[in-house]
């Protein structure tokens, strides 16, 4: 059995493409794209729309850098 470190508790590594991070990834992706209410809706399709962008991209780009266009 290889040495681990203090405190380490054998489990899985985080770094195999099933693991914790995955799992994590995957349910912060899911609640990203839960539907807000629809007046956000429908003023993000407004602006999307004004910007020539679809509504998935505009989405996008306000999750990608955290602030509106």
């Amino acid at each position: 059995m290889p040495a681990v470190g203090l405190g380490h508790n054998n489990g899985p590594p985080l770094e195999s493409p099933y693991g914790y991070r995955n799992f994590v990834w995957q349910r912060a992706a899911k609640q990203a794209w839960k539907s807000p209410p629809p007046e956000v809706i429908r003023m993000r399709a407004r602006r999307a729309r004004e910007l020539g962008m679809s509504y998935r991209e505009y989405t996008l780009e306000i999750m990608e850098r955290g602030r509106y266009l």
